[in-house]
């Protein structure tokens, strides 16, 4: 099967043929300036079978022969199936791979939608599922391409970071593995890379739709940067260099906006992609400018695409309302994922969709029983203590765990050893907790929803509350309010001599959870109050409530 889109040149090996000293020479300065992080690292090649990536792919099969580039890539094809010959296209690039001794993957995509978008993002996504963490993907775009992006980010009123063009080297993070895209040849033009596919009559695959006009960049390539060139033949040059000075220009600006980010950001709230959380007062010290490109820099965080500018403004105005309306949310379809972005009290908040569907599952109650907690704080320098591990709600997505040490238990019951806390004689009868603690006897730990109309006090309040007035007084936003956690403990009491079975001791409200954070309560056995730091500094340093990330996007 052929294809009236394959050059019709014979496929044969090219190692030995000329080298083009222009392209050579630009791959291996860029070689020189990222030997460092290219050093031990795996290298594929993305090879749509066009003139540009096959020309990428035959100069390092040339170099590699000739002792110059000191590993040979490995070549990722993707056959979207939009073209009637696409199969006949990926084939045709297996064969032509073969021919030089060259590893080839052909892929296959699925692509959500008909533009050229969807049809990059589906080939990023699948060559992405095949990199390891680490992985470099080398990608044949050239000056031209710079000059054309730019363009099409100029018409669509890009900033500074927009207008700075393709990057040589970027390094991304996604589902957890970081890779990084190397461009060598944005300095070479496509001219001379044309002379090179003929020299070497390379079977490239001339897609027709590059050059029909039905789009932004292709119209471009085709109506517009000829004109420009006319009035400067060296328009191509000309604006690869002004790409390069807006670079460094968002370096500073990435610079300065990350040292914002340290400052503004709530830290004990981030959760990776999932819940970036700013806090207000400290954005409202910086000047405005550097507020918005704060914003900018932290909604992007997670993101391969920036978002638009009408976004950051309305983020920018969310920021300095006066009001107490906290129903406003902004929604984002961001490339990797849907976002809302909302304000509670004095912090701002972008939640994925993924999170905010984790937050309706249901939680139900789980329990754990502790024969003899004096055994559990039992520690030899070989052997330490384990804690309490229990999971509260899962997913694919997220894990809830809460872990409880058996010392800050025994802190959190007993007290302080110094008596500064005390506890209800008649709840325990002649016993006091204290006296549990040194007594073999059993404790039920139980984890279960906070009910809506559930009073609690914490040792902070100085009355028990429910609803919405707990939730304001502990600062909890509406998408978290259905992710309070009680935790209770039962202790066997002693009768006549023998201990009562732990189903019939009485639950006593202890802690409240939330995903981030931990209360200790007050109750009626354990009275610690807020002043009691030794107990209440122990008992926070071996309790902790986290949220881990079962699998990212």
């Amino acid at each position: 099967m052929t294809s009236s889109a394959i050059i019709p040149s014979p496929i044969k090996p090219i190692a030995t043929l000329p080298i083009d000293a222009d392209l050579a020479q630009a791959l291996l300065s860029s070689l020189i300036e990222y030997g460092a992080q290219l050093h031990g690292r795996r290298v594929w090649l993305a090879c749509s079978g066009g003139r540009d990536s096959l020309a990428l792919a035959a100069l390092c099969v040339q170099l590699y022969h000739h002792g110059r580039l000191p590993f040979l890539p490995q070549l990722l094809h993707v056959d979207h199936g939009l073209q009637a010959d696409s199969s006949v296209w990926a084939q045709h690039i297996a064969r032509w791979a073969t021919a030089q001794n060259l590893p080839c993957q052909i892929l296959r995509a699925q692509v959500k939608g008909q533009d050229e978008q969807a049809a990059r993002h589906a080939r990023y996504e699948v060559m992405r599922a095949v990199l390891n963490t680490d992985d470099v993907l080398l990608l044949a775009h050239h000056a031209d391409d710079q000059a054309e992006t730019i363009l099409m980010r100029l018409i669509q009123g890009a900033g500074v970071n927009g207008l700075s063009g393709m990057q040589p080297w970027r390094t991304q993070t996604q589902g957890g593995r970081r890779n990084a895209l190397w461009r060598p040849w944005l300095t070479a033009k496509r001219s001379t890379i044309s002379r090179y596919a003929q020299r070497l009559q390379l079977p490239y695959i001339d897609d027709p739709t590059n050059e029909a006009g039905d789009n932004v960049r292709s119209g471009l390539r085709r109506d517009v940067m000829p004109v420009l060139a006319t009035y400067n033949p060296n328009v191509i040059d000309n604006i690869a260099r002004s790409a390069q000075l807006l670079s460094d220009a968002q370096s500073i600006l990435n610079d300065q906006a990350i040292a914002d980010l340290q400052r503004v950001a709530v830290s004990d709230l981030q959760l990776a992609s999932a819940q970036r959380v700013l806090d207000i007062a400290a954005l409202n010290t910086l000047p405005p400018y550097r507020q918005r490109q704060l914003l900018h820099h932290w909604l992007t965080q997670d993101e391969p695409l920036p978002p638009t500018k009408q976004l950051v403004d309305e983020v920018f105005d969310l920021s300095r309302r006066q009001d107490s309306n906290h129903q406003t949310a902004l929604f984002w379809q961001a490339g990797l994922q849907s976002y809302v972005i909302r304000r509670y009290r004095q912090r701002l908040y972008r939640i994925s969709s993924d999170w905010l569907d984790w937050l309706t599952l249901p939680l139900g109650k789980v329990e754990h029983v502790i024969s003899d907690l004096t055994a559990e704080m039992a520690s030899t320098p070989t052997i330490r203590p384990q804690p309490i591990l229990m999971t509260l709600r899962s997913d694919t997505h997220f894990v809830w765990q809460a872990k409880i040490w058996p010392h800050a238990l025994a802190a959190l019951l007993g007290g302080d050893r110094r008596s500064s806390a005390t506890f209800s004689k008649d709840t325990l009868s002649k016993d006091t907790l204290r006296n549990k603690l040194n007594h073999q006897g059993a404790m039920r730990l139980s984890f279960a929803p906070l009910a809506r109309q559930q009073r609690v006090r914490t040792v902070s309040m100085p009355r028990p509350q429910a609803g919405k007035k707990l939730y304001q007084t502990l600062g909890i936003p509406v998408w978290l309010r259905e992710s309070l956690v009680i935790v209770s403990v039962a202790v066997s009491h002693s009768k006549d001599g023998q201990d009562d079975l732990i189903e019939n001791a009485a639950a006593v409200p202890i802690l409240l959870l939330s995903p981030f954070d931990c209360w200790i309560l007050h109750t009626g056995i354990m009275r610690v109050e807020s002043n009691h730091s030794a107990v209440l500094d122990e008992v926070a340093e071996g309790i902790i409530s986290q949220i881990m990330i079962q699998k990212s996007r």
